[in-house]
Protein backbone atom coordinates (compact mmCIF):
# COMPACT_ATOMS: atom_id res chain seq x y z
CA UNK A 1 0.00 0.00 0.00
CA UNK A 2 0.67 3.62 -0.68
CA UNK A 3 -0.50 6.69 1.51
CA UNK A 4 0.43 10.07 0.31
CA UNK A 5 -0.13 12.38 3.00
CA UNK A 6 -1.12 16.29 1.91
CA UNK A 7 -0.10 18.90 4.99
CA UNK A 8 0.60 21.83 6.20
CA UNK A 9 2.87 20.03 9.47
CA UNK A 10 4.90 17.01 7.92
CA UNK A 11 6.86 16.34 10.66
CA UNK A 12 4.26 15.89 12.93
CA UNK A 13 3.49 12.50 10.21
CA UNK A 14 7.13 11.80 9.90
CA UNK A 15 8.15 11.51 13.55
CA UNK A 16 5.31 8.84 13.94
CA UNK A 17 6.23 7.21 11.21
CA UNK A 18 10.02 6.42 12.42
CA UNK A 19 8.92 4.60 15.50
CA UNK A 20 7.89 1.06 16.19
CA UNK A 21 5.55 -1.35 14.04
CA UNK A 22 4.97 1.36 10.94
CA UNK A 23 8.50 1.84 11.01
CA UNK A 24 9.04 -1.39 10.39
CA UNK A 25 6.50 -2.09 7.68
CA UNK A 26 8.04 0.86 5.52
CA UNK A 27 11.81 -0.47 6.03
CA UNK A 28 10.31 -3.96 5.00
CA UNK A 29 8.63 -2.44 1.60
CA UNK A 30 5.32 -3.18 2.94
CA UNK A 31 4.05 0.07 3.16
CA UNK A 32 4.92 3.17 1.74
CA UNK A 33 4.05 7.00 3.27
CA UNK A 34 4.66 9.94 0.93
CA UNK A 35 4.20 13.16 3.23
CA UNK A 36 4.05 15.88 0.55
CA UNK A 37 3.60 19.50 1.95
CA UNK A 38 1.07 21.58 0.74
CA UNK A 39 3.12 25.09 1.42
CA UNK A 40 5.51 23.80 -1.18
CA UNK A 41 3.13 23.84 -3.87
CA UNK A 42 1.51 27.46 -3.40
CA UNK A 43 1.78 30.37 -5.76
CA UNK A 44 1.55 32.64 -3.51
CA UNK A 45 4.85 34.46 -3.40
CA UNK A 46 4.60 34.90 0.34
CA UNK A 47 3.93 31.27 0.96
CA UNK A 48 0.49 31.70 2.06
CA UNK A 49 -2.10 28.93 1.89
CA UNK A 50 -5.25 30.51 3.93
CA UNK A 51 -7.26 33.37 3.53
CA UNK A 52 -9.94 35.08 4.98
CA UNK A 53 -13.48 33.60 4.48
CA UNK A 54 -15.79 35.12 2.26
CA UNK A 55 -19.30 36.21 3.73
CA UNK A 56 -16.97 36.42 7.19
CA UNK A 57 -16.57 34.89 10.07
CA UNK A 58 -13.92 34.16 12.55
CA UNK A 59 -10.88 31.88 10.95
CA UNK A 60 -8.74 31.32 8.12
CA UNK A 61 -9.65 29.24 5.28
CA UNK A 62 -7.30 27.22 3.37
CA UNK A 63 -7.13 28.22 -0.10
CA UNK A 64 -7.69 25.80 -3.02
CA UNK A 65 -4.97 26.66 -5.27
CA UNK A 66 -2.15 25.02 -3.21
CA UNK A 67 -4.08 21.94 -2.28
CA UNK A 68 -4.80 20.87 -5.75
CA UNK A 69 -1.35 21.78 -7.35
CA UNK A 70 -0.50 19.02 -4.57
CA UNK A 71 -3.08 16.99 -5.80
CA UNK A 72 -1.91 16.79 -9.46
CA UNK A 73 2.09 16.18 -8.17
CA UNK A 74 0.79 12.94 -6.33
CA UNK A 75 -1.41 11.79 -9.10
CA UNK A 76 1.06 12.74 -11.62
CA UNK A 77 4.02 11.23 -10.04
CA UNK A 78 2.48 8.13 -8.90
CA UNK A 79 0.43 7.72 -12.28
CA UNK A 80 -2.78 7.25 -10.29
CA UNK A 81 -5.38 6.51 -12.20
CA UNK A 82 -8.89 6.91 -9.99
CA UNK A 83 -7.38 8.03 -6.83
CA UNK A 84 -8.89 7.72 -3.11
CA UNK A 85 -8.85 10.73 -1.40
CA UNK A 86 -9.95 10.94 2.07
CA UNK A 87 -10.17 14.19 3.78
CA UNK A 88 -10.06 14.30 7.68
CA UNK A 89 -12.94 16.24 8.63
CA UNK A 90 -15.16 16.99 11.89
CA UNK A 91 -18.22 16.79 9.34
CA UNK A 92 -16.94 13.34 7.86
CA UNK A 93 -18.49 9.75 8.64
CA UNK A 94 -17.14 8.25 11.63
CA UNK A 95 -14.46 6.02 11.47
CA UNK A 96 -14.65 2.25 12.66
CA UNK A 97 -12.95 -1.31 12.32
CA UNK A 98 -15.01 -1.82 9.27
CA UNK A 99 -13.65 1.33 7.59
CA UNK A 100 -10.65 0.41 8.40
CA UNK A 101 -10.68 -3.22 6.48
CA UNK A 102 -12.49 -1.72 3.69
CA UNK A 103 -9.51 0.75 3.16
CA UNK A 104 -6.59 -1.77 3.55
CA UNK A 105 -7.71 -3.41 0.61
CA UNK A 106 -6.46 -0.23 -1.51
CA UNK A 107 -3.42 0.24 -3.24
CA UNK A 108 -3.18 3.69 -3.12
CA UNK A 109 -4.63 6.12 -0.38
CA UNK A 110 -4.17 10.30 -0.46
CA UNK A 111 -4.98 11.96 2.95
CA UNK A 112 -5.71 15.37 3.19
CA UNK A 113 -5.07 17.30 6.67
CA UNK A 114 -6.94 20.64 6.82
CA UNK A 115 -6.63 23.48 8.86
CA UNK A 116 -7.78 26.64 10.38
CA UNK A 117 -11.29 26.80 9.87
CA UNK A 118 -11.37 24.19 7.06
CA UNK A 119 -11.03 24.33 3.40
CA UNK A 120 -12.59 25.83 0.58
CA UNK A 121 -15.16 23.70 -0.97
CA UNK A 122 -14.24 23.47 -4.23
CA UNK A 123 -11.24 21.32 -3.42
CA UNK A 124 -13.80 18.75 -1.90
CA UNK A 125 -16.58 18.88 -4.79
CA UNK A 126 -13.03 18.22 -7.16
CA UNK A 127 -11.14 15.85 -5.73
CA UNK A 128 -12.54 14.64 -2.34
CA UNK A 129 -13.78 11.10 -2.39
CA UNK A 130 -14.34 10.28 1.29
CA UNK A 131 -14.96 12.81 4.23
CA UNK A 132 -13.64 11.15 7.64
CA UNK A 133 -14.25 11.86 10.91
CA UNK A 134 -12.09 10.03 14.29
CA UNK A 135 -14.74 10.97 16.77
CA UNK A 136 -17.30 13.84 17.91
CA UNK A 137 -14.74 16.57 18.42
CA UNK A 138 -12.81 18.88 17.14
CA UNK A 139 -9.04 19.11 16.36
CA UNK A 140 -6.72 21.95 15.23
CA UNK A 141 -5.66 20.37 12.27
CA UNK A 142 -6.01 16.56 10.55
CA UNK A 143 -2.56 15.59 11.02
CA UNK A 144 -3.94 13.03 14.11
CA UNK A 145 -6.71 11.69 12.41
CA UNK A 146 -4.31 10.90 9.53
CA UNK A 147 -2.22 9.01 11.36
CA UNK A 148 -5.24 7.26 13.54
CA UNK A 149 -6.09 6.04 9.84
CA UNK A 150 -2.67 4.74 8.80
CA UNK A 151 -2.10 2.71 11.83
CA UNK A 152 -5.12 1.33 11.57
CA UNK A 153 -5.28 0.25 8.33
CA UNK A 154 -1.57 -0.40 7.73
CA UNK A 155 -1.55 -3.01 10.86
CA UNK A 156 -4.42 -4.92 8.98
CA UNK A 157 -1.97 -5.41 5.86
CA UNK A 158 -0.74 -8.95 5.87
CA UNK A 159 2.98 -8.76 7.16
CA UNK A 160 2.55 -5.49 8.92
CA UNK A 161 2.06 -7.44 12.23
CA UNK A 162 4.18 -10.46 13.10
CA UNK A 163 2.57 -13.71 14.43
CA UNK A 164 3.01 -11.85 18.36
CA UNK A 165 0.92 -8.81 17.43
CA UNK A 166 -2.16 -10.51 15.60
CA UNK A 167 -5.18 -8.51 15.25
CA UNK A 168 -7.53 -11.16 15.12
CA UNK A 169 -9.13 -11.31 18.73
CA UNK A 170 -8.52 -7.76 19.29
CA UNK A 171 -11.39 -4.92 20.42
CA UNK A 172 -14.04 -4.63 17.54
CA UNK A 173 -13.32 -7.61 15.63
CA UNK A 174 -16.90 -9.74 15.28
CA UNK A 175 -18.38 -6.81 17.54
CA UNK A 176 -17.13 -7.78 20.96
CA UNK A 177 -14.53 -5.62 23.00
CA UNK A 178 -11.72 -7.64 23.58
CA UNK A 179 -11.06 -9.61 27.23
CA UNK A 180 -8.80 -9.23 30.21
CA UNK A 181 -5.30 -9.31 30.03
CA UNK A 182 -2.59 -10.42 31.72
CA UNK A 183 1.10 -11.39 32.53
CA UNK A 184 3.69 -11.92 35.22
CA UNK A 185 3.60 -11.58 37.86
CA UNK A 186 1.24 -14.23 39.27
CA UNK A 187 0.38 -12.75 42.12
CA UNK A 188 0.99 -8.38 42.09
CA UNK A 189 -0.46 -6.49 45.44
CA UNK A 190 -2.68 -9.90 46.49
CA UNK A 191 -4.14 -9.59 43.27
CA UNK A 192 -3.95 -13.18 41.29
CA UNK A 193 -4.36 -14.22 37.80
CA UNK A 194 -7.19 -15.85 37.29
CA UNK A 195 -6.95 -19.56 37.66
CA UNK A 196 -8.59 -20.89 34.19
CA UNK A 197 -6.04 -18.99 32.29
CA UNK A 198 -3.34 -20.28 33.94
CA UNK A 199 -4.67 -24.49 34.02
CA UNK A 200 -3.59 -25.12 30.40
CA UNK A 201 -6.82 -26.30 29.14
CA UNK A 202 -7.63 -24.30 25.45
CA UNK A 203 -11.33 -24.55 25.56
CA UNK A 204 -11.59 -23.51 29.06
CA UNK A 205 -9.35 -20.80 28.49
CA UNK A 206 -11.60 -19.73 25.29
CA UNK A 207 -14.80 -20.23 27.05
CA UNK A 208 -13.53 -17.67 29.61
CA UNK A 209 -12.46 -15.53 27.10
CA UNK A 210 -15.80 -15.47 25.08
CA UNK A 211 -17.58 -14.94 28.04
CA UNK A 212 -15.18 -11.96 29.57
CA UNK A 213 -16.17 -10.01 26.61
CA UNK A 214 -19.50 -10.33 26.03
CA UNK A 215 -20.23 -9.19 29.71
CA UNK A 216 -17.76 -6.11 28.81
CA UNK A 217 -19.40 -5.51 25.85
CA UNK A 218 -22.78 -5.59 27.03
CA UNK A 219 -22.39 -3.20 30.06
CA UNK A 220 -19.72 -0.65 27.99
CA UNK A 221 -21.05 -0.79 24.64
CA UNK A 222 -24.60 -1.80 24.04
CA UNK A 223 -24.50 -0.54 20.36
CA UNK A 224 -22.09 -3.36 20.04
CA UNK A 225 -23.76 -5.47 21.75
CA UNK A 226 -26.67 -5.41 20.01
CA UNK A 227 -24.38 -6.04 16.64
CA UNK A 228 -23.49 -8.35 18.16
CA UNK A 229 -26.45 -10.44 19.25
CA UNK A 230 -27.57 -10.11 15.72
CA UNK A 231 -25.38 -11.64 13.98
CA UNK A 232 -24.70 -14.23 16.41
Amino acid sequence: MRVSVMTLFPDIIKSYLGESIMKRAIENGILEVDVYNIRDFTENKHKKVDDYPYGGGAGMVMTPQPIYSTYKHIIEKNNIKDPRVIYLSPKGSVFNQSKAKELSLSEDIILLCGHYEGIDERIIDMIVTDEISIGDYVLTGGELPALVLIDSISRLIPGVLNKTESFEDETFENNLLEYPQYTRPRVFEDREVPEVILSGHHKNVEKWRIEKSEKLTKIRRPDLWKKYKENK
